[in-house]
C-alpha cells in the first residue's frame, strides 16, 4: 500500500484491514473492562483512540493518490487529529465518549467481515466470500434500474473476477467498464448506523425504528447513486471541462472525466448531505443518539451543544 518515499512511521504498521481488526478488537476490550468496572478499561480505549488516528493516516495516501477522491482524503486527515483529541478527553474523564468507543468497535465488526473473510467449502457446500454477494446482489439490481431507464450495456465480470461490471461501447468504438466494488454497496454507510443506534442505550422498539429508518433508505438511495454513475460514466453525459477536471484529480484518461465528475464530485457531496439528513430522521426516532452527536460536536468545535432543544428532538431519556 506504501510506495517509496512514505514516512517509516507509516512503513511499519499492518496492512490496512489487519490494522482494522486490531483497533476493532482493542476497542470492544476496553468496553468490557470499562462495564465491568476496571479503570484500565479507560487508559486502552484512549491509547486505541490513538492507533485509530494512526490507521486513517495510513489511509491518507490510497484515498489521495489511488482512490483520487477529495472527500475520503480530508475525511482522513481530519480523523487523524480528532481521534487523537476523543483519546486525550477520554482519558481525562469524558466518559461520555465510550458510548462513541463502543459505536466505532460495532461499526468495524459489522463492515470487517465482508472485507476479510474468503471464500469456503463448508460440509462440501462451497460458500463465496460475503463481498462477492453483496457485491453481486448491488450489481444485478442497479442492471435492472438501467434496464428501466432503457440503457442497455453489457453484463461483464468486474476486475475482481464477479460477475458485476457494466461494458459500454462509445461512438468512437472505445469501450468503457464501470465495476460495481464493495464501495459501491452502501455497506459504510449502512455499518456506520448500525454501530451508531446499537451502542447507545434505548428501547428495543426505538432502535429498531431507527434501523428501519435508515438502512433501507440508505440501500435505495445507493442504488440511485451506482445507476446515476454507471449511466453517467457510461454514456460520457458529463465531459466538463475535461483539462481541469484531469488536472484536479492527477488523472490523464479523458474517458474518466465523467465518471469523475459523476463520482467523485457530485456524489460524494450528495452522499454527505445525505447522511446528514439520515441522522437527523434516525435522531427523531432514537433521540439517545444525541449523546453521541454533541460529543462529536464537542471535539469537532470544543463547545458544548444541545443539539436536542436545537433540532426540536423529543424528549426521551437519555443515556447520560
Amino acid at each position: 500500500m506504501f510506495g517509496p518515499g512514505v514516512p517509516a512511521i507509516l512503513s511499519v504498521v499492518p496492512d490496512t484491514f489487519t490494522f482494522a481488526w486490531i483497533v476493532a478488537i482493542l476497542f470492544a476490550a476496553a468496553w468490557l473492562l470499562d462495564s465491568r468496572g476496571y479503570a484500565a478499561g479507560r487508559a486502552l480505549a484512549a491509547g486505541t483512540w490513538g492507533l485509530f488516528g494512526l490507521f486513517w493516516l495510513t489511509t491518507v495516501p490510497y484515498f489521495a493518490f489511488e482512490h483520487q477522491s477529495y472527500v475520503e482524503s480530508i475525511l482522513a486527515l481530519v480523523g487523524v487529529p480528532a481521534c487523537v483529541y476523543v483519546g486525550y478527553l477520554l482519558y481525562d474523564g469524558r466518559a461520555s465518549l465510550f458510548t462513541l468507543t463502543r459505536a466505532v468497535s460495532i461499526m468495524l465488526f459489522i463492515y470487517l467481515p465482508f472485507e476479510t473473510i474468503p471464500a469456503f467449502t463448508l460440509a462440501g457446500v462451497a460458500v463465496p466470500e460475503p463481498r462477492r454477494i453483496l457485491i453481486e446482489i448491488v450489481a444485478n439490481q442497479t442492471g435492472v434500474l438501467i434496464d428501466l431507464l432503457g440503457y442497455a450495456p453489457e453484463r461483464v465480470a468486474n476486475y475482481e473476477g464477479y460477475d458485476a461490471a457494466f461494458a459500454w461501447t462509445l461512438e468512437d468504438g472505445h469501450r468503457m467498464r464501470i465495476n460495481v466494488v464493495l464501495a459501491c454497496t452502501g455497506l459504510g454507510s449502512m455499518a456506520i448506523f448500525g454501530g451508531l443506534v446499537a451502542a447507545v442505550e434505548g428501547p428495543l422498539d426505538r432502535k429498531l425504528r431507527a434501523l428501519a429508518v435508515s438502512i433501507p433508505l440508505i440501500y435505495v438511495l445507493n442504488l440511485l447513486r451506482t445507476t446515476f454513475i454507471t449511466v453517467v460514466a457510461g454514456n460520457q453525459y458529463m465531459q466538463w471541462q475535461p483539462e481541469l477536471v484531469l488536472a484536479m484529480f492527477g488523472a490523464t484518461d479523458p474517458y474518466r472525466v465523467s465518471f469523475l465528475v459523476s463520482d467523485r464530485i457530485i456524489s460524494q457531496l450528495l452522499a454527505v448531505v445525505a447522511l446528514i439528513g439520515i441522522t437527523y430522521l434516525v435522531a427523531r426516532q432514537l433521540p439517545e443518539l444525541v449523546v453521541i452527536l454533541e460529543d462529536v460536536l464537542y471535539v469537532l468545535t470544543g463547545e458544548e451543544h444541545d443539539l436536542t432543544e436545537a433540532l426540536d428532538l423529543p424528549r426521551e431519556p437519555t443515556n447520560r
